[in-house]
């Protein structure tokens, strides 16, 4: 007897949150590439309970253009009948005459609460089913366990084990566009807004809003003010005025308290701020509201949606009865698997503790980058207010800040961090414009050098400001000449170098470690924060710059898409930027659904080009009219000599017979993004201070200590997301073992898995893998026939 498929559901419950569209395609999608039946419970809970029309099996192509809309296309609803046990069992019933007995839910903790109350009550249930004689033996005996997998669907990314819950950072996203809008009119009449953004237990959104913007005050939950807080706001409010900020921006959970848990509201924040016989002034109220749900979702929930769906139908097909639920999570970069009711608990416990006025911790139950943004926000909110120095004369240190290679989203908001924090240390730090080569030329121009001191004031409004703005360049240190570079850095008695950019800047630390032993003036520290959209530095999994770019390129996608199904039969061919890395093209691609990814790591060959062209042509003809129809191809800029986008287009259309259209698009430097995401802000904020507290561990002149300082190997180093942690590693590690030199990119592409699941998702058959390339001798002697395979 043939064993029956297996039938698993997916349903979003709860508020919706954008990025839940990809995890349903991701789940159907899934669900029937590994042979079994996928269906979608409309309305949530609702439709569980209601059964008949709203529990739908669904097809490959009923998921079509999912992952481009907001909110959940399967609707959500909340279900007073789920509450009650009769509601439950109706539920059951459904499940079973649907033959469903593995279930995927998107939602926030109640929902994945109500969830694992179901399963423990499955087997209850279906024997209550029986014993009423609403269902025979026959029929609930192949269903007997119920299996059940979470995922987090919430913008106030409030579930304790994950570092993002699916629609945080699209939330974020539309926060701070919103508070970047209003910047603009509060300097223009020098006002203050008191910005209320969603958040009851959660200040997630409020501080990554108030780190991303630059906000001059906060109120979370987690932190409640002590009772002195207007005075404290005054003060603040009053400095950062007295420096000649024009604009006021405070951001508010909507939960925000003091420390006697007594509610603090925008009115109590306006009416301060507002008030003649102190700061007097103008001040206007922002409530975000709902908007901040609205929109599409940004890359990374689509990516997010996408790959925990994934994981969610293989959780949910190797669980048995003694499995405990789980819920599908990420940390730092890691998709992995965590008990549920672990995390709803200690979630639930955050939210007791700030009832409880146990604020400490409540803050300590939050993860590693909550905390660590939080001080990072308070050290540059409050600098220089108290007039404390904290470290004694002797450790402070001159830190040249630089910027090498191409511009990258989030380079500004590093730099703005850092000169923040070593002004609260009492480092001096200075700006070297336009890189090495500004630095060997320009030093000593007058009047204005490219070595200079950062004015804050004019430095704190970088946070939100795409570009570089101290500039940068690809020139290397060699190029610049090494021997005047060392007298460069020992004229300007530099004890450290911050060095931000992409595979330039790494190239640029590997050239001046390996000169110390020829000049003792760069026998001081160097630190690495990978900066490219190309995000091919060796030593991180996570490069600034390349969440702004994958949101530009997503943007751009949906609207060539929009074009391709409006004439319906139309394919692009659209060519990213990335170098000799896929990184951009594969990411994109998993989050607009191409048909096809071309990348450096793999190739194109002739055959594969066909095999491509062949089921593009298969799916135009069993395509009925239906919308949404248009599709994209996706190739990295250096893929391949010969395949550029234009040519395979051109390819695509003679091959189409007139079947199909095919045109080609290079949306070029669109991709290096105008204003950085929120997600490239809040890392460059936490990862810039990481590096320059790593810096000042090895103290002020290194020069006058050559061997101490060379004979560490983390003297020269890159800060990385790895997995799941931030680290350090040494250059001379990532030299000699980790970097592909020829093809500026790291040995290994941790992203390189999520191939097979773009080929998975887009529907793309197999297809030929292009044989490597041979070089040098081998080459010849393959030309010459020498060689037998």
């Amino acid at each position: 007897m043939a064993q029956r498929k297996k039938n698993i559901a997916v349903m979003t419950s709860g508020g919706d949150s954008p990025g839940m569209n990809a995890v349903v395609r991701a789940v159907v999608r899934t669900a029937i590439h590994l042979d079994c039946n996928a269906y979608c419970v409309y309305e949530g809970y609702e439709g569980l309970v209601r059964g008949g029309n709203y529990i739908r099996e669904m097809g490959w192509e009923d998921v079509r253009g999912y992952l481009a809309e907001g909110g959940t296309l399967i609707g959500t609803a909340r279900c007073m009948a789920f509450f009650e046990r009769d509601g439950r069992r109706q539920a059951a019933k459904n499940m079973v005459l649907n033959g469903i007995d593995a279930l995927i839910i998107c939602g926030g903790d109640g929902s994945l609460t109500g969830a694992d109350r179901f399963r423990a009550e499955w087997p209850s249930l279906l024997e209550e089913l029986v014993s009423n004689g609403e269902l025979e033996q026959k029929q609930v005996e192949p269903y007997r366990h119920l299996n059940i997998v979470g995922l987090v669907g919430s913008i106030d990314n409030d579930l304790s084990g994950t570092d993002a819950t699916i629609g945080a950072y699209s939330a974020l996203s539309r926060i701070c566009e919103m508070v970047d809008y209003i910047e603009a009119t509060a300097s223009s009449h020098s006002r203050a807004f008191v910005i209320e953004v969603m958040g009851r237990h959660c200040g997630w959104l409020a501080l990554m809003a108030a780190v991303a913007t630059g906000a001059d005050f906060l109120f979370i939950p987690e932190k409640p003010r002590e009772d002195n807080w207007r005075e404290e706001m005054g003060r603040v409010i009053k400095h950062h005025r007295s420096l000649g900020k024009r604009k006021t921006i405070v951001i508010i959970a909507e939960g925000a308290l003091d420390k006697h848990g007594n509610k603090i509201n925008p009115t109590m924040v306006k009416d301060l701020l507002a008030d003649k016989a102190g700061l007097g002034l103008d001040t206007r109220i922002t409530t975000l509201g709902h908007v901040q749900r609205g929109g599409s979702a940004v890359a990374y929930d689509r990516m997010l949606g996408t790959l925990q769906g994934v994981e969610a139908v293989k959780a949910v097909l190797a669980a048995t009865p003694e499995t405990e639920t789980c819920f599908i999570a990420i940390t730092e970069n890691k998709i992995t698997r965590k008990p549920l009711m672990a995390a709803v608990q200690e979630t639930k416990e955050v939210a007791k503790l700030i009832e409880a006025q146990r604020f400490n911790e409540a803050m300590a139950l939050r993860d590693t980058e909550f905390s660590d943004q939080y001080k990072s926000y308070a050290m540059s909110a409050t600098m220089g207010i108290d007039g404390q120095i904290k470290l004694e004369e002797s450790k402070r240190m001159k830190i040249g800040f630089i910027n090498v290679g191409a511009p990258a989203g989030g380079m500004n908001a590093a730099i703005r961090a850092g000169v923040a924090y070593c002004r609260s240390q009492g480092h001096t730090p200075l700006a070297i414009h336009n890189g090495f080569a500004g630095f060997a030329r320009h030093h000593g121009d007058v009047p204005l050098g490219a070595v200079r001191n950062f004015d804050w004031l004019e430095v704190d409004g970088w946070a939100s400001k795409g570009g570089s703005e101290i500039g940068t360049n690809r020139e290397l240190p060699e190029e610049s000449g090494m021997e005047h570079i060392a007298n460069l850095i020992k004229k300007y008695e530099f004890d450290a170098l911050f060095l931000i950019g992409g595979f330039e800047a790494f190239h640029a630390i590997a050239q001046l470690r390996k000169a110390r032993s020829q000049y003792p003036s760069l026998c001081i520290p160097y630190v690495l924060l990978p900066a490219t959209i190309s995000n091919n530095v060796p030593g991180t999994e996570y490069s600034l710059g390349s969440d702004t770019c994958l949101n530009e390129l997503v943007a751009y996608c949906d609207k060539i898409k929009q074009s391709a199904s409006a004439t319906r039969r139309r394919v692009f061919v659209i060519e990213t930027q990335g170098g000799r890395s896929g990184y951009v093209a594969l990411l994109a691609g998993l989050s607009v659904g191409a048909s096809a990814v071309y990348i450096p790591e793999e190739g194109i060959s002739l055959q594969m080009l066909t095999a491509d062209v062949m089921h593009l042509k298969d799916v135009f003809a069993r395509d009925k009219g239906q919308t949404r129809a248009g599709r994209l191809v996706l190739i990295n800029e250096k893929a391949s000599r010969v395949y550029n986008a234009k040519l395979i287009a051109d390819i695509m259309r003679e091959e189409a017979h007139g079947r199909f259209e095919s045109r080609d698009s290079i949306p070029g430097h669109v991709q290096q993004g105008g204003v950085p995401s929120p997600m490239d802000r809040c890392r460059a904020v936490r990862l810039a201070i990481k590096c320059i507290q790593h810096l000042e561990q090895f103290g002020p002149k290194g020069y006058e200590r050559p061997e101490e300082i060379t004979q560490n190997p983390l003297t020269s180093a890159v800060i990385g997301i790895k997995g799941a942690d931030v680290a350090f590693s040494s250059m001379q590690d990532l030299e000699e073992h980790e970097t592909d030199w020829k093809n500026r990119r790291p040995t290994a592409a941790h992203w390189m898995g999520m191939k097979s699941i773009v080929d998975i998702l887009g529907g793309r058959q197999e297809y030929p893998t292009p044989p490597q390339d041979l070089e040098g001798l081998t080459a010849k002697d393959a030309k010459r026939g020498l060689l037998v395979k």
